[in-house]
């Protein structure tokens, strides 16, 4: 496959810059692998499309206000700091991305927050963009991470252009985040509520949890026309042994294994025995799925509508079939679904 084929017009007006109101009353478009269908409904209507015993996988990660703005010394230039990952936590050591970039060099000094309650120093340069920093300051280390927290801001990926809510930092957040690391939400699980999770629990659904600290290679920009030679951000994944368990479990019974967004599909692709069975895992992954991908683990998927030319759409259209996946990509421009991060569900069965 190549880069080009997964450019399509997305008109502005339908990326998504606020949630539904409810969660699990925005729309979903349910696609029939077998017989190549596709319906319209709303996403609390995902309940008819399992039975009980079926299996749907969460990722429980956590999103952390990961932007902060701070003004550089001398010259007080404000300067975009995005934490990727705290590297050694008695040094208060973080691997950051810098913007405007050009403007940082090592031993400058950065200051955050009102009275410049918080002081980094570049240490390193990494990469074009990225740093290190080393946070400078007196208090143990709860206080410096309440400190660094407070001042950080629900981090919005750049295409919702607009002002941060204070309501985001609940709606950019799944009702199952746990283990605090990721820079981005994993947007498929944010649509289910705690009263659709009841409802699929009473009708006997089983839930199994991995963890994907999802980064910003979810929004890194391909670079290459040939897919094979683009290579993924390594991201921090566990599977614990009771969700392999209860996956292996639904897969020797012949039950549906959901996976809940292309960041669960990832992992779970990334630990599959040579029989095709889940094995449990700590450690980390650079998989990169597109097509054409034969899968193991999930027999069905839910995902968002993603933008132009990402890895999330490649991934995607492995899942259900890139011929396919386009058709229902047209259907929902000219059906106005909602796309991107806040936007409408899709139902690949």
């Amino acid at each position: 496959m190549k880069l080009s084929q997964y450019k399509y017009n997305l008109p502005e007006e339908l990326i998504a810059k606020y949630p539904a109101e409810n969660r699990d009353e925005s729309r979903l478009m349910v696609l029939r692998r077998k017989d190549g269908s596709i319906e319209h409904r709303i996403f609390k209507d995902i309940i008819e499309y399992f039975n009980s015993e079926d299996v749907m996988v969460f990722n429980n990660t956590k999103v952390f206000p990961a932007r902060l703005y701070g003004n550089k010394e001398k010259t007080g230039a404000e300067i975009e700091v995005f934490l990727l990952r705290e590297l050694n936590k008695e040094q208060r050591l973080w691997d950051v991305l810098v913007d405007p970039a050009r403007k940082i060099r090592i031993g400058n000094k950065l200051y955050f927050g009102e009275d410049d309650v918080l002081v980094a120093e570049v240490i390193d340069n990494t990469t074009s963009r990225g740093r290190t920093l080393r946070f400078l300051f007196d208090g143990d280390y709860e206080e410096f991470k309440a400190t660094l927290y407070g001042l950080g801001e629900t981090p919005l990926p750049k295409f919702i252009k607009r002002e941060v809510q204070p309501e985001d930092k609940e709606r950019y957040q799944t009702i199952f985040a746990k283990h605090e690391g990721a820079v981005a939400a994993p947007t498929a699980g944010l649509h289910f509520s705690r009263e659709l999770l009841k409802r699929l629990e009473i009708k006997g659904l089983e839930f199994a949890e991995i963890t994907l600290h999802v980064g910003l290679g979810n929004f890194r920009t391909v670079d290459v026309e040939d897919l094979t030679k683009h290579k993924m951000d390594s991201e921090r994944i566990i599977i614990p042994e009771k969700a392999a368990k209860i996956v292996n479990d639904a897969k020797e019974k012949r039950k549906q294994v959901c996976a809940v967004g292309t960041t669960v599909m990832r992992t779970l692709e990334s630990s599959v025995s040579t029989q095709g069975y889940l094995k449990p895992y700590d450690g980390w992954t650079n998989k990169f799925i597109f097509p054409p991908y034969e899968f193991s683990v999930p027999t069905s998927m839910i995902s968002n509508f993603h933008l132009p030319l990402s890895t999330l759409l490649m991934s995607v259209s492995a899942f259900s079939g890139y011929e396919y996946l386009f058709k229902a990509y047209d259907i929902a421009i000219k059906e106005k679904y909602r796309f991107g991060t806040y936007g409408d569900a899709m139902l690949i069965i």
